[in-house]
């Protein structure tokens, strides 16, 4: 499908709407002609009026449409006056319906704007939100932003708005060329000599202005992009005094957008000289070889007159014509990169035939499986463990070991590139991914809170939870109190990321969102970490009742979270090195005991 040919075919919804447009535009062009066909027995009368005799043009075509219409109701030999006053009301009445046809298709265009520009970006927001997680990490989410706003802008206004200019000007065109050809189909040769050459200084011009509109989008995308990274980061830049730093590099991107820019509008800029230069030399044309025919009795003052004035009119449906490649590229350019994202794979999905998972009765199972994120070194290695339901496991090791990886791929955030994961003896591969992830809770290390209520964040993805399961699920995670001290309650909104709240609230209230999903996997990474002492040993007290037929996986750098997990993984190097319990693992003084030592700065005694 061609670019051109995928762009319209978001119209369809939208057709009979766009088609009441096409006739109000073609109506309101047949309109404005008339207006200017009105002036025709107007100077005539004012001929007579003067004394002198209509003058027959050489034009029957115009003479017999004005006989079998305006003529039959005015008599331009007559009373001037009332003649006058007769075409005044014509007029008057042509200009009346004339914008009563603008204000339709106005309106409808507008509609069909409006409804495109909905449907466009419901169909990118619905794509994103099911890709997986590695396509966000390739992509800046300035740009995710650029494409969802400017961009899906862009593509509307090409779509409509500039496509509406198109089919007015050629309504324009045809409607004024026939009015023209009836007058005299010299004159109207001798007009078209300069449209040729105005359609075709546009041609060279399509080329350089895809390529400099292409770049425009991109450095808009860029300037996007570090707006929305200097917010989400904008307690380290204040904490690290790098606001002039920050300030710099905005300037730079902002100054790259300005200059690409500019480099586009000077390519586009040069359209309206020319265009008007060329509407210079046809109008001297046409009164030089006009004046030649009326002297020869061809053709009549009044006519001439009206001619001219279409003629006038004419260039302006021609310049939009021949405008439209170059001002429509914007909106090309930006179809393109918008098109990209809907084309973008989501290659997380459910298999051809899914199994369904209903429940979680046996065990989770690792067998041999090894991941490696796109064109980077395998992050785990031949990793093969089973948890037991009902059971905690801790992975631990350093910061890239692949503790967090091991976790991700159970939730297919990534999917294995060798071995395979099985609950209860499914391949999740072939499960049903909402089935899947409907078996887990998970609590990040990076809380992630909604601009919305306490009550709403807490029962995300909970349909319907009543207030009395949420305040539950707060009083098991330790946060019913703090929450119930606010200013609103649960009813209070949290800010942006939860910025109306500390680090440790933050974390509770993730935590108590996933204690309400009351899910049988558990994930907690770092889940405790941003928590005082006592919240941290409520916590504790919480896991422990939900380890009770349920699993648990821990991932935590403090080791003194994992102390009473059923099996602890060591992992080093996205392998695992070491596995057992907490009194195992001291016993054996491998990886585990000396980052025991390292975290309490304290030999354990060799008896343990």
């Amino acid at each position: 499908m061609s670019l051109y040919t995928r762009i319209l075919s978001y119209l369809r919804p939208h057709q009979a709407v766009l088609a009441a447009a096409v006739v109000a535009t073609a109506l309101f062009a047949v309109m404005d002609a008339s207006v200017y066909i009105l002036l025709i027995p107007f100077v005539e009368t004012l001929f007579v009026s003067g004394g002198a005799a209509p003058t027959p043009g050489g034009s029957g075509g115009m003479d017999s449409l004005l006989e079998a219409t305006v003529y039959r109701w005015v008599d331009v030999t007559g009373d001037p006056l009332s003649a006058i006053g007769r075409i005044s009301v014509l007029i008057l009445l042509a200009f009346a319906v004339k914008n009563v046809f603008h204000f339709t298709r106005v309106y409808l265009l507008a509609r069909a704007e409006q409804g495109l520009n909905r449907d466009l970006r419901n169909e990118v927001y619905d794509h994103l939100v099911g890709l997986d997680l590695g396509f966000f990490a390739k992509v800046r989410t300035g740009q995710i932003v650029s494409r969802l706003t400017t961009e899906v802008e862009q593509l509307r206004t090409v779509v409509t708005a500039e496509m509406s200019k198109l089919l007015s000007a050629a309504f324009e065109f045809a409607v004024a060329t026939v009015a023209m050809l009836l007058i005299s189909w010299k004159l109207t040769l001798a007009a078209f000599v300069v449209i040729p050459a105005a359609m075709a200084i546009w041609g060279p011009l399509v080329k350089v202005l895809r390529r400099r509109d292409r770049s425009v989008l991109h450095a808009g995308g860029e300037v996007n992009a570090h707006i929305s990274e200097t917010l989400q980061g904008i307690r380290l830049v204040k904490a690290s005094a790098a606001e002039d730093r920050e300030r710099a590099r905005f300037r730079a991107l902002t100054g790259d957008y300005f200059r690409q820019f500019m480099r586009a509008e000077f390519a586009r800029a040069l359209a309206a000289p020319m265009t008007e230069l060329l509407a210079a030399t046809g109008t001297v044309v046409l009164l030089w070889y006009g004046a030649r025919l009326v002297i020869a009795g061809e053709l009549t003052g009044p006519e001439f007159i009206v001619f001219l004035t279409l003629s006038v009119k004419l260039y302006s449906p021609v310049k939009n014509l021949a405008k439209f490649p170059a001002t429509a590229q914007p909106g090309l350019m930006a179809a393109e990169r918008v098109f990209e994202f809907l084309d973008a794979p989501a290659e997380i999905k459910d298999a051809a035939d899914p199994v369904r998972l209903r429940a979680f009765e046996q065990e989770i199972t690792y067998a041999e499986v090894s991941f490696a994120y796109r064109d980077r070194e395998p992050a785990v290695h031949d990793v093969t463990f089973t948890v037991p339901k009902g059971t905690m496991v801790a992975l631990v090791g350093p910061s890239g070991s692949g503790k967090s990886t091991v976790v991700d791929l159970l939730g297919r955030f990534f999917d294995v590139t060798e071995g395979c994961i099985t609950i209860d003896g499914v391949d999740i591969r072939d499960a049903q991914l909402a089935d899947l992830r409907r078996l887990m809770g998970m609590v990040a290390q990076e809380t992630v809170l909604f601009h919305d209520t306490v009550r709403a964040n807490i029962g995300y993805g909970v349909a319907g939870a009543s207030d009395e399961r949420i305040q539950a699920a707060a009083r098991a995670a330790h946060a019913h109190e703090f929450v119930r001290r606010l200013s609103q309650g649960y009813d209070t909104v949290v800010g942006e990321r939860g910025v109306e709240l500390s680090g440790g609230q933050r974390q509770r209230i993730a935590i108590a969102r996933a204690l309400l999903r009351d899910p049988p996997i558990l994930v907690l990474d770092e889940a405790t970490s941003a928590l005082d002492t006592e919240s941290e040993r409520v916590i504790q007290d919480a896991v422990e009742k939900l380890v009770e037929g349920r699993t648990v996986f821990v991932i935590a750098h403090r080791l003194s979270t994992v102390q009473r997990a059923d099996q602890i993984l060591v992992m080093d190097n996205g392998r695992i090195v070491e596995r057992g319990t907490h009194t195992s693992l001291l016993a054996a003084s491998g990886a585990y005991r000396r980052l025991y030592e390292l975290q309490f700065e304290m030999p354990v005694p060799r008896g343990l």
